[in-house]
């Protein structure tokens, strides 16, 4: 796919910046710690399956600040023996962006907002998600930087709480307690900058950005259902990008452009419509074993959203959304008709 900023490796630094944020669901299997000469910090590397193989990968790679490791090869022969994996992975932080190492690469992808001006984002945005903005404003919503606290943290466990299914599957963070809120959102706050969205000093959404080599990649950003009518995550991303412009940050990054082979998805079309680009740059994969040597011949290891046709993926998607939804309205029409013959016992 053609992309715009690819040679960015020869722009001055600020210019151009760009990252990855692949998921990797950890199986709890390995954990080894490796000391890079440049950075003197210790990472822990995690493993997850992909069909037959095992792949590694340094945990929390997206958010690691500087280069995690300056001599690939030499720490992938240091870890073969100790991994329990067939296959490392990873990319380079921006501005490098073109291939530089001899090994497998594929083409990963972020969706990146330049930050250098906030009129020129703007303008570019198309009419309808311009409108959006200024109708939160018109509906009262309040959108500013907030500090994190315990206040803070009490609004996203009410955001959390409001239902269980989101996106049309289960929302992971439904039902935590307070300390588990307040530990899972009080990560990087060195570099963590907080947006608060507010309805009548309610808040009814918020975003988490964390600054990385001088590029901000959203966190989270998560609003009520409730008050969707109010725009309020339009609203949060137009203050992110203010933000970033005046704090002279070169991009936004909203996790992947693409995910596998939904190029038409919502979330997708969602970030085209406020001014997210594909960022397209090298994830390398290194065999650590004769299996994982096969794998990557003929590119066994990827996972089944990069295989199975978009057709089928968005199928299987909207059935299970689907189900999700019938799930919910039969457990809301359970509880409500429980409630009622609690309350005419009582009368």
């Amino acid at each position: 796919m053609p992309n715009k900023w690819r040679g960015c490796a020869q722009c001055s630094p600020g210019d151009i910046a760009q990252f990855n944020r692949l998921p990797l669901e950890t199986i709890a299997t390995n954990e080894l710690r490796s000391q890079t000469l440049a950075s003197g910090l210790t990472y822990r590397l995690v493993t997850s399956r992909r069909g037959l193989v095992r792949l590694a990968a340094i945990n929390d790679e997206e958010w690691i600040e500087g280069e995690a490791i300056t001599d690939p090869e030499m720490f992938a022969s240091s870890i073969k023996e100790t991994a329990q994996a067939d296959i490392f992975s990873f990319a380079r932080p921006l501005p490098a962006c073109e291939p530089c190492y001899p090994f497998h690469f594929d083409w990963d992808n972020a969706a990146a907002v330049r930050t250098a001006d906030f009129t020129d984002w703007w303008d570019s945005l198309p009419q309808e998600t311009r409108k959006n903005v200024r109708r939160s404003q018109r509906r009262g919503v309040e959108v500013s930087s907030v500090v994190f606290c315990d206040e803070l943290v009490s609004g996203i466990v009410k955001i959390y709480n409001e239902t269980p299914i989101r996106q049309g599957r289960r929302f992971w963070h439904y039902g935590k307690s307070f300390e588990e809120v307040k530990a899972a959102n009080s990560t990087y706050l060195d570099r963590s900058e907080f947006i608060g969205a507010f309805f009548k000093s309610q808040l009814i959404g918020f975003m988490k950005f964390v600054v990385v080599n001088n590029v901000a990649r959203v966190m989270q950003i998560l609003s009520l259902d409730a008050h969707a009518d109010k725009r309020p995550t339009n609203a949060l991303l137009a203050k992110a990008v203010e933000i970033c412009c005046q704090k002279g940050i070169s991009h936004l990054v909203y996790g992947k452009h693409v995910y596998g082979k939904k190029e038409n998805s919502p979330v997708t079309e969602f970030k085209r419509r406020n001014g997210f680009e594909r960022l397209d740059f090298p994830r390398y994969y290194v065999p650590l074993t004769r299996r994982g040597s096969f794998a990557i011949r003929y590119r066994l290891y990827r996972g089944i959203n990069e295989v199975v046709p978009e057709a089928i993926v968005t199928f299987f998607l909207t059935t299970r959304a689907a189900m999700y939804r019938h799930g919910l309205n039969c457990s809301r029409m359970f509880n409500n008709k429980t409630n009622l013959q609690r309350s005419s016992n009582q009368v």
